[in-house]
């Protein structure tokens, strides 16, 4: 078995970093092991530690858009001998080698027809709002007028609207970052407190929490 990880520093929009709404993904965790990361470069081991501690044996890091070197590479490990899983730790620049791409990272996750030249996509403009703009239009009006309710995202504050309930209450919308269980107990743990969280989650990512969403919020009864 091989694994190549595609580490380059972000899922949709860049990890760790605020959104257009100024709302940093969240964690205790992660806040302190930046810090120590920062304040100690050496303190931490070497890349592949973890992974060998998993049981792989590590090949890495690659620059992963040089492919005279990362070609070679995985025809060495495809002809290695015995059955030990391999993982080759690739490094990549999302964009990379397209301006218009590397200037705007989140807007070219996923794209329309565009102009090569420029990079304008060019997207339909349909009659009817869509149901994400419906959505965090009337989630906001719900929050002008209940200083209770409060908006939980697991790193897609774009692609649930709630970059735009952000703008508007940036103390009021929360992003854990790629951690859907975590977001659907803190969900459950602010219902507790008096608040009325909306955790908004894409479905094919809820899967993650189902386990939290029945223990933490479904048995307990707590509207979330």
């Amino acid at each position: 078995m091989i694994v190549i990880p595609n580490d380059n520093d972000q899922v949709s929009p860049p990890t760790g970093t605020k959104t257009v709404a100024g709302v940093r993904p969240s964690g205790a965790l992660s806040d302190y092991t930046s810090r120590l990361m920062s304040s100690r470069p050496g303190i931490m081991a070497q890349g592949g530690t973890l992974f060998e501690e998993l049981g792989f044996y590590y090949v890495g890091p690659i620059d992963g858009h040089k492919l005279d070197t990362l070609v070679p590479v995985l025809e060495n490990v495809r002809d290695m001998p015995g059955n030990k899983p391999v993982l080759i730790h690739v490094k990549t620049e999302k964009g990379k080698g397209y301006p218009p791409a590397e200037a705007s990272l989140d807007k070219y996750h996923g794209v329309a027809r565009f102009d090569v030249g420029t990079g304008k996509q060019h997207k339909s403009v349909s009659q009817t709002p869509s149901y994400t703009s419906v959505f965090s239009k009337a989630l906001i009006a719900e929050a002008e007028h209940d200083r209770k309710v409060v908006a939980i995202t697991a790193a897609m504050p774009g692609g649930t609207g709630l970059n735009i309930f952000g703008e508007r209450f940036p103390k009021r919308c929360h992003d854990v970052g790629i951690a859907e269980q975590h977001a659907v107990t803190m969900a459950g743990g602010m219902e507790c407190e008096g608040y009325k969280p909306f955790c908004c989650i894409y479905s094919t990512f809820l899967q993650r929490g189902y386990d939290q969403l029945i223990h933490d919020v479904s048995i307990q009864k707590l509207p979330v």
